[in-house]
């Protein structure tokens, strides 16, 4: 297998802002707190992290200050996917001059590519920096999937070493394993089938639930390398109501939500994204409750 950025639990971090911008003693905090509390490793300017809708200046300010911040203590892997392969080439090489250990590389949405141009944007990118690519394939938000064979093919490319697997078809998965082997590792991209991709060869899971449990988060995967696969199982089973309530609307709301209900600065969620409805507030709240993740005030 190819050297990976990380094997076990990575936040997906949410990115805090402020009437000024991002909030950087608040993302310093939350980048403390989660490497605290066993995360292996910090994934900035994801889609939880709101990074579409982050200028260029912000978005390259938020990569490097969480590089100069985590300090070496845990991989960081950045975000640089764009629609665009030009900008997405630009934002990468910034990202490996900086110092990050990877880069995710979510499929080009609206200009809905097909495969052949899937593999050319994705070869461009990985052939213009000298550090691993993290493919994150998430047809629901992008209208576009990355199938089997096509995964095959960029699998040979040296710097094209993980997948952030989010399309929720675990039988496309599979077949990319049996395809790819060792040449391709495979992320969760979806807190609800960590345990599930495990089980088919995966290495860890890239994790809104980590934004509020990390933790729990860790040891779930920790528990499954372990060969503790029942408690593994168990806890996938036991946290499936709090995933639900960090998906009762499009994220990063319910994750914003429940992180100031933590007691987080996180701000606002920016604009097209809004205010999720009362009941889903209370589902929320509720979810936290029950797994004792929300201080005695709320």
């Amino acid at each position: 297998m190819k050297q990976i950025p990380f094997k076990g639990a990575c936040v997906a971090i949410v990115t805090p802002f402020d009437e000024t911008g991002i909030n950087f003693a608040e993302l310093g905090r939350m980048i403390d707190y989660q490497i605290e509390n066993l995360t292996d490793a910090i994934c900035i300017t994801g889609t939880t992290g709101e990074a579409a809708t982050m200028n260029d200046a912000e978005h390259k300010a938020a990569i490097k200050f969480t590089v100069e911040h985590v300090n070496g203590r845990v991989p960081v892997i950045a975000g640089t996917g764009s629609n665009d392969t030009a900008y997405a080439v630009e934002l990468s090489q910034y990202a490996e001059k900086v110092g990050v250990q990877a880069v995710l590389l979510v499929t080009p949405y609206y200009n809905k590519c097909t495969q052949l141009g899937l593999a050319a944007h994705y070869t461009k990118i990985a052939d213009s920096v000298n550090i691993p690519s993290i493919l994150y394939n998430v047809p629901g938000r992008t209208g576009v999937d990355i199938k089997p064979e096509t995964y095959a093919k960029l699998s040979k490319h040296p710097r094209i070493v993980a997948a952030k697997e989010a399309n929720g078809d675990l039988t496309s998965i599979l077949r990319t394993r049996k395809l790819c082997g060792d040449d391709l590792a495979i992320y969760s991209g979806n807190d609800d089938q960590t345990v599930p991709i495990l089980s088919l060869g995966g290495v860890g899971v890239i994790s809104v639930m980590s934004n509020v449990a990390p933790r729990e988060t860790h040891m779930l995967c920790q528990n499954y390398f372990d060969g503790k696969i029942d408690e593994a199982s168990r806890m996938q089973i036991d946290y499936c109501d709090l995933i639900d309530a960090l998906f009762c609307e499009v994220n990063p709301i319910p994750v914003k939500v429940a992180m100031r209900l933590q007691g987080w600065n996180v701000g606002k969620l920016r604009m097209p994204l809004c205010e999720p409805e009362a009941k889903h507030v209370e589902q929320i709240k509720a979810a936290l409750k029950v797994h004792g993740l929300l201080k005695e005030a709320n």
